[in-house]
């Protein structure tokens, strides 16, 4: 199955009789426009679900239906950008002027001025 966004609708009047009347829409498949059968009635901007191979040509209504992707389902609700990270020219250029970083030595806190030192022979009297 794949997740598509419906582009515009398909007219297409000069058909094969086996075409029948289907309705046909263009959707985005990542960057590739494809045309899908309406087995559901959805308009452009919708995502939808769609289906290939013999599966399509079923959901369309017939195993010898000529399909090979058929829209199945309206997605109710679909954010395509939820979870990534935008990447891009502007993003990684500014990500690229940014200082390296670089851990720092470790710095313990010396004794306050005036205390004894600690002595060098185990704490023992002299």
């Amino acid at each position: 199955m794949l997740i598509c966004k419906v582009v515009k609708p398909l007219v297409s009047t000069n058909r094969i009789p086996d075409f029948q009347h289907k309705h046909l829409q263009v959707v985005l498949d990542g960057s590739t426009q494809k045309v899908a059968v309406d087995a559901v009635g959805c308009i452009p901007g919708d995502w939808v679900i769609c289906v290939g191979s013999s599966a399509a040509r079923e959901a369309a209504g017939s195993k010898s239906y000529p399909s090979d992707l058929t829209i199945v389902g309206i997605i109710d609700h679909w954010d395509p950008d939820a979870g990534k990270v935008p990447v891009n020219s502007e993003t990684a250029a500014k990500t690229d002027s940014l200082p390296k970083t670089e851990t720092a030595p470790v710095v313990l806190p010396s004794t306050a001025a005036g205390a004894p030192a600690p002595s060098s022979n185990g704490g023992g009297k002299s």
